[in-house]
């Protein structure tokens, strides 16, 4: 990775806020979400987020300017001083003079148990303390047998990178049935999704490793908001669904059968005599499925009493005979 100041495009010696700003303009000139026909602008994000990651943060950016961790936030091998004369020989597998062992030389091998001092070397050293105090733990085999083995963890949360964020729209029978459907992301990937069976309008589906990738090359995750789009019958409350069902002004007077549909096909609703526009029936199981269980919630059909879309003589007469015949106030409640 190139050096984060470069990335950020500011100096050395630039202010906290003059990191800021320079980090925000950037982001926001090269967010993917603003290049999507760019399919490099994801990589120039991660650049940008993971320089920001070392100079944004005042701890991390001293430890950069001094040399003790490279531009990916990865610590640098220092080597270990000693009296002069002394030091590190990768050549001769060991140490050179040290503080505690004037004249002489202590010699380390690296075996299943870690760094070991050879057979016959003087003293006692430390150095096995003080290189895994120095790396969590985690000395390892190099090249050289004097390398170090870094893991993610080692570094915190600057190992992963940073979560993205997309929606996804499906149909209601999709959200009610559950279904796989492709996404594309903000860094130009397209992914499959599993949508499970009962889920709501808002909720989120997290993607593991799906986001941007981290300086240590661990990927954020990819959270998916998914949306239900309006159906053209069915509207959902909860677990239940529910529905306007027109009837007939006869079916309403007189009773009757009607058919309504369901996201499992038409089922038929027995309309009893004299059914108020309003009324809502409820059809057992012919909702959407409960989160979590296998239970469905209910269909709640509300007939709605529509007239014919032209009103005859034959009809007008009919009911001006009802009103003078059977007169009500269906208002006398109302005050």
């Amino acid at each position: 990775m190139r050096d984060p100041y470069t990335v950020l495009g500011v100096s050395k010696t630039a202010s906290e806020a003059e990191i800021k700003s320079a980090f925000r303009k950037l982001a926001k000139k090269h967010h993917p979400d603003a290049n999507k026909n760019d399919a490099k602008a994801a990589s120039r994000f991660a650049e940008l987020n993971a320089a920001y990651e070392i100079v944004g943060d005042d701890e991390k950016r001293k430890a950069f300017d001094r040399g003790e961790i490279d531009a990916e936030g990865k610590p640098r091998f220092q080597g270990f001083s000693g009296q002069p004369g002394g030091g590190f020989n990768p050549g001769a597998g060991g140490f050179g003079q040290g503080s505690g062992h004037p004249g002489g030389f202590e010699s380390f091998s690296f075996g299943p148990d870690g760094f070991q001092r050879r057979p016959g070397a003087g003293g006692g050293s430390g150095f096995e303390d003080l290189l895994r105090g120095m790396f969590g733990g985690r000395a390892g085999a190099g090249p050289r047998g004097y390398a170090s083995e870094f893991e993610p963890e080692d570094f915190g949360s600057q190992a992963t990178g940073q979560d993205l964020a997309a929606s996804l729209t499906i149909a209601l029978t999709d959200a009610a049935k559950g279904a796989t459907k492709r996404v594309s992301l903000p860094t130009g990937k397209e992914v499959e999704v599993k949508i499970p069976a009962g889920i709501a309008s808002g909720q989120q589906i997290r993607l593991k490793g799906q986001g941007y990738p981290g300086p240590l090359g661990r990927n954020g995750d990819a959270i998916i908001t998914v949306n239900i789009a309006a159906h053209p019958l069915f509207k959902a409350d909860g677990d239940d669904l529910r529905l306007d069902l027109p009837i007939t002004l006869y079916e309403a007077v007189l009773g009757g059968k009607v058919r309504v549909p369901t996201l499992d096909g038409a089922v038929e609703l027995a309309i009893p005599a004299g059914t108020n526009s309003g009324r809502t029936f409820r059809l057992k199981g012919k909702g959407l499925k409960a989160k979590g269980g296998k239970a469905h919630g209910d269909l709640l059909a509300t007939v709605r009493v529509v007239l014919p879309d032209k009103v005859g003589d034959d009809l007008k007469t009919e009911i001006e005979k009802l009103r003078d015949d059977s007169p009500y106030d269906p208002r006398k409640d109302l005050g």
